[in-house]
């Protein structure tokens, strides 16, 4: 199918973007990756009469670290995340979300930061910012402001910004301890959404306990959820085989799945159960060579 007409615009500055948002208010739509948008507008699923195409926005590009954290800019491609060698020691989360999102076709084009606009309960990139505590830099006409990732998503595809507000990137704190990070998830087929998935990030302090723990759940509720139960469990805690089973067995009470084609609710539950024990295990053994029994 073709998408409804419209008309397009191309700023050439952030501040033009946002005037441009604030003067068509509900009737605009915003284009960074596109990999979202332009297939619901082919299906006329979203039928904007604007598009605002930030792509050539070269202060959106690229990451840079700013305060204490990284800032990736809101037109930063996913494969740049997912072959930045220099990134992966303290934020290895990036690459090991990048590789489980669809496919190099949609990962060459698509943003971490659209990925977060579009607000989708099934979002690999908003599982992952809730495990890292991340946080949303919106500019608008009143200025700008950081959300934290846990105020960011509303609703299902639906965020916290206003409408003439712009995502200009996300900011994630740089760990000041050794960390690991996993995501896992189950899909039926290759570039599938997932059934269920989880994001995990762990630190340790000097004393080999966990110092920080960031859980992420992916499409077991109508956003992104954290497994704040989990979390705060494994605070102080040693990755020993019987935290990590207690640990694991916590992560799906804060998830809120429903029963559909690709699985029951329980089934989904008892995914993330799996996930976690893996994750948490494979993250042990990455950061102190071993799984302790004790």
């Amino acid at each position: 199918m073709f998408p409804n007409a419209f008309k397009y615009e191309a700023p050439t500055s952030v501040d033009e973007a946002i005037r441009l948002m604030d003067e068509y208010g509900y009737d605009g739509k915003v284009l960074a990756g596109g990999q979202s948008l332009i297939p619901m507008m082919k299906l006329r699923v979203a039928a904007p009469a604007v598009i605002i195409d930030i792509n050539n926005l070269n202060e959106l590009k690229g990451w840079s670290k700013v305060n204490g954290k990284l800032r990736i800019g809101a037109v930063t491609r996913q494969a740049e995340l997912e072959h930045a060698t220099e990134l992966r020691e303290q934020f290895p989360i990036l690459s090991r979300t990048a590789r489980w999102v669809a496919d190099p076709l949609v990962r060459n084009l698509g943003t971490v930061v659209g990925s977060l606009v579009h607000a989708d309960p099934a979002s690999d990139w908003g599982t992952a910012m809730i495990a890292v505590n991340a946080a949303v830099e919106a500019r608008g006409p009143k200025g700008e402001r950081l959300i934290p990732i846990d105020e960011f998503f509303v609703d299902t595809f639906a965020s916290s910004l206003d409408e003439n507000e712009l995502a200009v990137a996300v900011h994630l704190p740089i760990p000041t301890k050794p960390v690991a990070a996993r995501y896992m998830k189950l899909k039926r087929k290759a570039g599938d959404f997932a059934i269920a998935g989880l994001a995990v990030q762990v630190a340790l302090d000097s004393d080999g306990r966990v110092s920080e723990a960031g859980i992420g759940i992916c499409n077991c509720g109508p956003i992104p959820l954290r497994a704040v139960k989990a979390e705060e469990a494994l605070i102080g805690e040693r990755l020993t085989a019987k935290t990590i089973e207690d640990i694991s067995k916590l992560v799906p009470e804060d998830a809120d799945p429903v029963s559909d084609l690709r699985g029951s609710a329980d089934y989904k539950k008892d995914l993330l159960r799996v996930f976690a024990a893996r994750a948490l295990r494979e993250i042990a053994e990455e950061l102190q060579g071993k799984v302790e029994v004790q």
